[in-house]
């Protein structure tokens, strides 16, 4: 067995992981290939069903895994890329939607080796930037082929033969898959962690309205005041109504004011100059994105004209309040800012459209329920086509006159 690898499902650290916080690894390749063999050999469970008849897969299966000491990962088993008729376009549509969320493929093949089909799925993956293991299954039932062996050498694409039956290999792919995994999730994440010290007071101020989530605090919260704990701060919560009386009540003033975007205009104005200020939506930015590109997308609050239409996108789906930020204040706030007649779309979820030429702007949501690699997959396609991308928090903040001042923590004046 290698070393540092268990193979055994925890699900207790594998299924509470937020979503957005797991390596996302895709299965890919042509029907009957093996993807769903793999991922149960991965797994160490029946979670695909597999068939000798081709286009059993149809959606993506979902399996969350510990894979130490990677931490929690999420494994994508597709449908074959080789699917045919109406049906299958759209599976093949729905296998790439899960590649552009992944942070690796595994692009699976058979005795057959590397065909047309797959060698057209590697083309598009290497545009997309994908990190890509080539795995070469049935590997007890034949060996790959040297030319499939001189064309990922050549291509510097990492392989490896398994089989999927027989488990042959199966803790040496775990392992590379752990080596290949960019440095960064090797890493304990960093949301705020920077901007504070052990022993330093964090105080979130957290606005409970008719949107707000029953009973509990949303992620973003949530994850803030966790990492506050784990690096042994003091953090705090109150709602913007009560925040003047929680500075006049510490004897040391806070180190950092994490603040809803919502209020951060009544927030700002509470809170003394000397104190930094940012927010949640601020820091998902810089944690999930690029921040300075989505500070830059928000100047284009001032460049919007008549008809202009813009793109609210959500990473998550929910029932829409009569106080929901993305789909009513903030279409508001930006008609009330700009002067002008604007129209809105909203998408959800993964869906992502591909006219993005039709919009002046998109505004994205804190994106807290997407991995990292998906956020930036959609900026960079938003910079390729030359459209503005912001997040709601950066725009709420241009919005209300104090996008500076919530910048300010990220660059220290002793910089």
């Amino acid at each position: 067995m290698c070393q540092g690898i268990n193979p055994s499902d925890s699900p207790n650290a594998a299924q509470s992981a937020p979503r957005g916080m797991r390596y996302h690894i895709a299965l890919v390749g042509r029907r009957n290939a093996g993807k769903s063999s793999l991922l149960n050999m991965l797994a160490n469970q029946s979670i695909s069903i597999v068939s000798d008849i081709k286009g059993t897969t149809t959606d993506a299966v979902a399996k969350a895994y510990e894979l130490q000491p990677l931490g929690p990962v999420t494994f994508y088993d597709t449908a074959g890329i080789d699917d045919e008729g109406e049906l299958g376009a759209l599976r093949i549509n729905a296998t790439r939607k899960v590649l552009c969320r992944a942070d690796m493929a595994l692009l699976i093949t058979d005795e057959q080796g590397l065909g047309h089909a797959d060698m057209a799925l590697l083309d598009d993956m290497l545009a997309m930037a994908i990190p890509i293991l080539v795995v070469f299954n049935k590997a007890d039932i034949c060996s790959p082929k040297a030319e499939d062996i001189a064309f990922c050498q050549a291509k510097q694409l990492p392989f490896i033969a398994v089989s999927a039956t027989t488990g042959l290999a199966a803790n040496a792919l775990k392992q590379l898959l752990v080596e290949l995994a960019p440095a960064e999730y090797k890493q304990e994440p960093l949301l705020a962690g920077d901007l504070y010290q052990a022993g330093d007071i964090i105080l979130c101020v957290v606005p409970i309205d008719t949107a707000a989530p029953k009973g509990r605090l949303i992620l973003p919260q949530v994850q803030i005041l966790r990492e506050a704990l784990d690096n042994h701060a003091m953090a705090m919560v109150v709602k913007e109504t009560e925040l003047a009386t929680a500075l006049d009540a510490f004897a040391m003033p806070p180190k950092l004011i994490i603040s809803d975007a919502q209020v951060i205009k009544q927030v700002a104005a509470i809170t003394p100059e000397s104190i930094p200020l940012t927010t949640f939506s601020t820091i998902f930015a810089r944690f999930k994105g690029d921040l300075s590109v989505l500070v830059q997308g928000a100047e284009q609050l001032d460049h919007l004209q008549d008809g202009d239409h813009i793109l609210i996108s959500e990473a998550c789906s929910h029932n829409v309040q009569e106080e929901d930020i993305g789909r009513v204040k903030l279409p508001q706030w930006i008609q009330t800012y700009s002067g002008k007649r604007l129209s809105f779309s909203v998408t959800s979820g993964h869906d992502f459209p591909d006219n993005l030429e039709q919009f002046a702007l998109v505004l994205h949501c804190g994106a807290c329920m997407f991995n990292r690699t998906e956020m930036l997959r959609r900026i960079r396609e938003c910079q390729r086509r030359q459209v503005p991308i912001t997040n709601y928090g950066v725009a709420i903040s241009k919005l209300q006159g104090v996008l500076p001042r919530i910048l300010a923590p990220f660059h220290p004046k002793n910089e």
